[in-house]
This record gives C-alpha cells, structure tokens and sequence, in this order.
C-alpha cells in the first residue's frame, strides 16, 4: 500500500474508509509541516524510515502532548489495517466493521508506543502489527462473549471492579453506585443459593430468588450502607441491575459513531463540518514554532545536565586546572606559576581535559541527538564547549556572591 510513499507522506497522511474498504491516504497539514521541517535540519537521514520512528518515538516519551504521537499514528496506519483485515474474519460471528476495528485498534497507539521501545525491538512497525492484532482480537472476543451472555449471565460473569468501572464511566454519583453493587452482590449471592442457578441458560431469576435476593439486600444495607432509609423491594433491586447490565455492556463495547452521521436537527450537516479544517497556516506555523521551542529546550536542558556530569567525572587535577582558567580567570603563566610546572604543560594539559570533554558530548550527540560528526558539526561544538564552560564557571561564582 506505501511501497512507493516517501517519508514526509509515512509519516503525515491517513487512510480513508469508503464503504469500509480501503479508499485513500489523506494528508495533514500540520504534520506535513512539521516532517518537511525536520527533514530540512537532519537532511542526512531523509529516507531512513526505521530512523525517524525512533526519532519520534523520542520525542514522543519527552512530550507526549505534542506532534510526535500524530506522526506515529500515522506511520502506523498500515500495520493497523493489515491486523484489522487479518483478524476480523477470524470472528465471523462478531458484526462488526474491519473500518470500526481498525479505528479502535488505532485508538490504542499512545498505550502500544508507551510499551515498546524501539533499541530492544525489532522495530516498532512489527511490534506494532502485533499489538493491534491482539487489541482487536481481545476486542471481538469481549463482543463476542457480550452478544451470546443473557443480561442475568452477564451480571454472573463480570467483576466487581469491572461493573464498578461501568457505573462511573456512566457518570453515576458515588452513593448511586454503593446501591448498585450491593444490589448486584445481593443478586450473585441470592442466584447462586437458589435453584435458579441449576438453569444453564441463565435467565431471568424466579420470584423466590427475587424475594432472597431483596432480603439479603434489606438486611446488608443498613450495615454496608450505613443508611436509615424504607426497604427496597425486588422489583426496584431488579431495575437496578438492569441499569447496571445497561452500563457494562456500554462500557465494554461502545459504539463507534461515524463522523458522516448527520447532526440531530440540522439536515444534512455532519459532525465533521464543524471540525477544525487543518489549513490555517498562522495557527500551524504558532504550533509548529512553540513544538520547535520546547524541544530546544529539552535539549539544552540534557546538554547541560551531561556537561555537569561529565566535569564530574574528571580526575581532581583536570577539575582544578579548570576551575583556575576558567573561574578565576588566571593566564597559562600564573597557572604555571602556582602549580610550579612549565607553562606548555599546563597548556597540553587544558588541551586534553578540552579534547576529553568534545569528545564525549560528540560521542552523546551522535547518540542522543543523531547528529552526525562532520568536521564543521565538530568545530561548532568545540566554540559551544568553549562557551559554555566560560559561562558555567562564571555562574558558580554569581551563585557564591
């Protein structure tokens, strides 16, 4: 499907359903932006696919909240349709869409991007194709066990801490939902002491287990609820626990609303035309730049921290040297002078401790920062170097005063 798609479309477009096949890939502004502009500052690597996931994948853990994760939804797209058309045939007595699974696969990428690491995997397209294949197996199975499950069965099978789930994604207030689970407690009690529980089709229970089921409730109440309040009887316990299958089976397969679903009272007009066009340049460029901002803030940030680290590792003497060229500001000759050496030696030795700390934040660079070691790249970072030890020995001196 993108065999013959560059990096700045792998990364910036998505695929289109129509009649829930495949129809298209569409781009997006905003992330087409942003890849051309990256591809303009690390140019060397422009056609390196496996590269840029990783190089999102980094962005995306130190910021989550910014492109990086809409660059890897999109690079993701395909193995998320090739799960999606593997597995849904797989279920054939599961309606439900390859369109539908593919968008709830999808969903999933933050959760799938937050469990892989991409120095340990293969890469993260494959570990991906994996992932979404179990999202939507694990999916149609719930579905499947939800369709075939009576109301009361339902109840029977799920947990505690699932049904509670349920009645707070309902948005039910914490008192409601206390009733609800002692109500359902009751009910699991009362079903499985009756002779109702000899019924393998799990239906409706009969009126003598609603009446156990309504006494336990009445009796347990004033202890686990701690209320002063008339009994409550089976038919309002029953209402309850229809609610609550209601509420499980919503939380637990939602349904998936299409964006060409006409608004209620407004004729033709869909969802989607009141979404944001994507195409306001001033907002993209204001995104872009305030992206842009933010990581050269977090790499100045890391740049520092390892420069610190690394005068710390240096032995005493080069940590000495150091601080009295730089913090105190004394020439080669009074350096000599002090340490009763030769003044060539002081400058061979300033020399290496210089040469020690390049190399390693050159070293780190290239690792980190995937900032290839060219000789100009080299002598940048050695007029960096230079200025920032200048300016943090000077800092160490404000902080004293």
């Amino acid at each position: 499907m993108r065999s013959r798609q560059s990096i700045p479309e792998i990364f910036a477009t998505f695929l289109q359903f129509e009649e829930d096949c495949f129809s298209t890939w569409m781009w997006d502004a905003s992330l087409r932006r942003s890849i051309q502009n990256s591809l303009l500052k690390i140019p060397q690597t422009d056609n390196d696919e496996n590269f840029w996931a990783i190089y999102w994948h980094r962005s995306w853990l130190k910021t989550p909240n910014s492109l990086a994760v809409g660059h890897l939804s999109a690079y993701l797209q395909e193995s998320c349709y090739w799960a999606a058309k593997r597995t849904v045939p797989q279920f054939a007595s599961v309606q439900c869409n390859l369109s539908d699974c593919f968008q709830m696969a999808i969903a999933e990428v933050p959760k799938i991007l937050k469990a892989c690491d991409p120095n340990q995997q293969a890469s993260l397209k494959s570990y991906s194709s994996t992932a979404f294949g179990n999202i939507i197996r694990d999916a149609l199975r719930q579905k499947q066990e939800i369709d075939f499950c009576s109301d009361w069965g339902l109840l029977l099978k799920i947990s505690r801490k699932r049904l509670q789930e349920s009645l707070q994604n309902a948005g039910l207030s914490p008192e409601i939902i206390a009733h609800y689970l002692l109500a359902w407690t009751c009910f699991e009690n009362g079903y499985i002491l009756s002779k109702s529980s000899k019924n393998r089709k799990l239906q409706r229970p009969d009126q003598e287990t609603w009446e156990l089921i309504a006494q336990n409730y009445n009796q347990l109440r004033l202890t686990q609820l701690n209320l002063s309040e008339p009994e409550c009887s089976a038919q309002t316990l029953e209402k309850w626990l229809q609610i609550c299958v209601k509420q499980v089976r919503t939380y637990l397969y939602p349904t998936v609303s299409s964006l060409n679903l006409p608004q209620p009272g407004q004729g033709e007009r869909e969802l989607q035309d009141d979404l944001p066009s994507g195409t306001d340049e001033s907002l993209l460029a204001s995104l872009i730049a305030e992206e842009e901002a933010i990581s050269k803030k977090n790499q100045q940030t890391e740049i520092k921290n390892f420069l610190i680290a690394a005068l710390a590792k240096l032995d005493l003497q080069s940590q000495q040297l150091l601080s009295l060229y730089y913090r105190q500001g004394l020439t080669q000759q009074q350096i000599a002078k002090q340490l009763e050496i030769q003044q060539y030696q002081v400058s061979r030795r300033l020399s290496k401790v210089r040469e020690s700390l390049l190399l390693a934040i050159t070293k780190w660079s290239q690792e980190k920062l995937h900032i290839s070691p060219t000789s100009n790249v080299v002598k940048h970072i050695s007029t960096v170097l230079e200025e920032w030890l200048q300016d943090y020995f000077r800092n160490l001196d404000n902080k004293a005063n």
